[in-house]
């Protein structure tokens, strides 16, 4: 089988599902803005440039007139999505079908010129990755109008994105009481963060005197990190308080920046999840999914700071499902930050409603599953769909 995956240039993207593919004998190939194929061929596979050259973690680099991190920037970026960017992959995937000659496509949920590209060539098309199945045709329409254009049927309501297979890696209760999830939809189990990492951090945590909780904040890999004063205001509320504080910058910001801090906060611009997160107390993080489903396969309660795209979302629904505080745009103020960790941590709800969910994601299928279904598709193109279906969970009671 011949597997061509699609993604947004993000550094976040995962490569396990592609890796457990070619460790079962098949043939794995991204496509991707130019840009980023050193990222996919640094994790091991072959990459073909495909749309626009651009990079998520660098986005006013890409485009000066991008607006900042925000609500406003969502709403662009998802005309970009559906629209431009969409229409220069469908065009790039086309003639490299006809060179590659793929079985099918596997699309990370946003990129969607696979989807159109799919349904003109007539292969089988799967998502996965982060997915909100929330009702679509708010959004739809540059999609939408993209499909005319291409002589595709019209799908205003976005029935077709996900014909045939989504491959979710989060626990079922994840689905808000205001979705609708497709029939097609299969669970599995997201992606284990490595456990190694930076020594110097490691050889920190282990010699921090104990009964000390341990604290980290970090506000992903994009832009986001570059939000005027939230790091700050994090440090403000924090470094007094009675606990260790590790905190990740990223590649957007200096640590010196942030100036001296006492020998309890560690400030690095990467620090290794796999490592850190099982011997956290509370994450402060920015809502991206990666992090999140990284907390809750641990066990680990959150304060939620979201700044844009789907970050609202997922804050509001950690809070929905009791694992977590959410501080909202107006309330980043050291003061509003330091009473969030303390009422997380001085509850043991949270942690109890976040192990909840730890092990209902222990309990979800792996990365075998996945290549399971994706070689039935290949086999044989019909939508996968799924026995049982889901049912949303609401806001945690007690």
């Amino acid at each position: 089988m011949r597997a061509l995956f699609t993604t947004h240039p993000a550094p976040a993207i995962s490569t396990r599902s592609c890796r457990s593919l070619v460790d079962a004998g098949h043939e794995v190939a991204f496509a991707c803005a130019d840009c980023f194929r050193p990222d996919v061929e640094a994790a091991g596979f072959a990459a073909f440039p495909a749309g626009i050259d651009w990079r998520n973690d660098r986005l006013t680099q890409f485009f000066p007139d991008a607006p900042p991190p925000g609500p406003v920037c969502g709403a662009w970026a998802n005309h970009l999505w559906r629209s431009g960017a969409a229409r220069a992959t469908v065009a790039d995937l086309l003639a490299l079908a006809e060179r590659w000659r793929p079985d099918l496509l596997v699309r990370e949920p946003l990129e969607f010129g696979a989807l159109l590209a799919a349904e003109l060539l007539d292969l089988p098309h799967a998502s996965a990755g982060a997915h909100w199945f929330r009702p679509q045709t708010p959004l739809n329409a540059p999609l939408d109008a993209l499909r005319r254009e291409l002589g595709l049927a019209p799908d205003p309501k976005a029935a077709r994105l996900y014909r045939y297979l989504a491959l979710a890696p989060m626990p079922p209760s994840w689905v808000a009481p205001d979705e609708e999830a497709p029939p097609t939809v299969r669970f599995i189990r997201p992606d284990d963060a490595a456990p190694t990492g930076d020594e110097v951090v490691s050889a920190w945590l282990a010699a921090r005197p104990g009964g000390r909780p341990l604290v980290h904040a970090t506000l992903g890999t994009t832009e986001v990190t570059r939000t005027p004063g939230l790091y700050e205001a994090i440090l403000a509320g924090l470094r007094d308080e009675p606990i260790d504080l590790v905190v990740a910058v990223g590649q957007h910001r200096d640590p010196a920046e942030l100036g001296p801090q006492p020998p309890h906060v560690r400030i690095e611009r990467h620090v290794s999840h796999g490592a850190l997160l099982p011997r956290c107390d509370v994450v402060v993080a920015h809502g991206g999914f990666g992090t999140i489903m990284g907390c809750l396969s641990a066990g680990i309660p959150m304060v939620v700071i979201p700044v844009q795209g789907d970050q609202p979302r997922n804050a509001q629904r950690c809070a929905d499902l009791g694992a977590g505080v959410v501080v909202g745009p107006e309330e980043r103020t050291p003061a509003v930050i330091q009473t969030a960790v303390r009422a997380v941590l001085a509850d043991p709800s949270y942690r109890e409603n976040a192990a909840l969910l730890r092990d209902e994601i222990a309990a979800l299928p792996g990365m075998d599953r996945a290549v399971e279904l994706l070689e039935r598709l290949a086999a044989d193109p019909r939508p996968l769909l799924a026995a049982v279906p889901v049912s949303p969970r609401g806001p945690a009671s007690g």
